[in-house]
């Protein structure tokens, strides 16, 4: 059986640069609740487009897009998704709600794992919350469309039982403190992504995973800004990383701190941003919320349409936006009761 990077922990030395990260990280933990503190109406809009950024950005990097005028109503509304593509969205979506809902912690085990993976393929799936079945490859092409493996994952025979030790490894570094838990959370992502062990749906699940193991060590960072952004942002360091320390995972002699690094990078990038949000942002009237959504549509649409978008306003308030709209010369009603369509001009 393939050998854990997390089993290895206690013999692993904490460089200097990585110190320096951990120490930014934490600093940063102990002001996240007077920031959260200080404005909370400014929360409100940065845990909605958090969201919408984290849905569309993990899929994205896996090549899962929908357009634009649909990402807020299947992300935020309650849209009915209309494919697989828009299936995989509001299942992420689902995945992350099931997170931030989670008022204990959760005992890291398989299935909390294949919980993930069901809720991020949005149920679409036939292999959904199953681990794969076929050995599988990561690949990578280049300019010129050839194909190379980049790394051989575990094996399906022996995913259940690495990804069972994983959960274990992870738990008893945890409540031993055999390392610090960023650390400890890194390498256990690390790990899993090694193992690969879906079929389809590793990246978004190990993104999932690292947001629930963060919040449960009180690293809440994820609920106000997007880490699936920043790792879109820097999705090329991302695979450079991966596949340096990927090399000689299976025979236990692979490095792990380039991926400390990157990792806990982006965490600090994270709480950089949130400090700054929570700084210079002033929160929008909730008028001015719902006269942008309603200008985005491009299709007619109805008052609860409106209502499934802007969840945190009431129908009185969409009804005198649209009827200011209306005075203005901007939206334009055509029938009655339910029957009545508003469409922007």
């Amino acid at each position: 059986m393939a050998p854990l990077t997390i089993s290895r922990l206690r013999n692993v030395d904490v460089p200097v640069a990585t110190a320096w990260l951990l120490a930014d990280c934490m600093e940063a933990r102990g002001k996240q609740d007077l920031w959260v503190r200080q404005k909370p109406a400014v929360l409100d809009v940065l845990r909605e487009q958090a969201v919408i950024q984290s849905v569309e950005s993990s899929n994205r990097i896996e090549g899962v897009t929908v357009a634009q005028d649909r990402l807020r109503p299947v992300v935020v509304g309650k849209a009915k998704p209309r494919d697989r593509s828009e299936e995989e969205l509001a299942g992420y979506r689902k995945a992350l709600d099931w997170i931030f809902s989670q008022k204990t912690a959760v005992s890291v085990e398989p299935g909390v794992i294949l919980r993930l993976h069901s809720m991020a393929q949005g149920g679409f799936s036939g292999d959904a919350g199953k681990w794969k079945e076929r050995n599988n490859e990561i690949v990578e092409f280049n300019a010129r469309g050839e194909r190379r493996v980049r790394f051989i994952p575990a094996s399906a025979k022996e995913t259940p039982r690495l990804i069972h030790r994983l959960c274990t490894e992870y738990t008893t570094a945890i409540e031993e403190k055999s390392a610090p838990p960023l650390l400890v959370i890194a390498t256990a992502v690390f790990d899993f992504l090694c193992i690969h062990p879906f079929r389809d749906g590793n990246g978004r699940v190990s993104r999932l995973l690292t947001t629930l193991l963060l919040q449960q060590q009180g690293f809440i960072i994820a609920r106000y800004v997007s880490l699936e952004r920043l790792i879109e942002e820097t999705k090329d360091r991302y695979y450079e990383v991966l596949a340096e320390c990927s090399l000689n995972w299976h025979q236990g002699r692979n490095e792990i701190v380039p991926w400390w690094n990157y990792l806990l990078t982006i965490i600090r990038r994270g709480y950089q941003e949130f400090e700054r949000h929570v700084e210079t942002t002033q929160a929008p009237a909730k008028t001015d919320i719902i006269r942008e959504t309603v200008m985005s549509q491009t299709a007619p649409f109805t008052l609860a349409d409106i209502a499934a978008q802007c969840p945190s306003v009431s129908p009185q308030m969409i009804k005198k936006v649209l009827a200011d709209l209306k005075q203005q010369g901007l939206v334009q009603l055509t029938g009655r009761g339910r029957g009545a369509r508003w469409s922007a001009i």
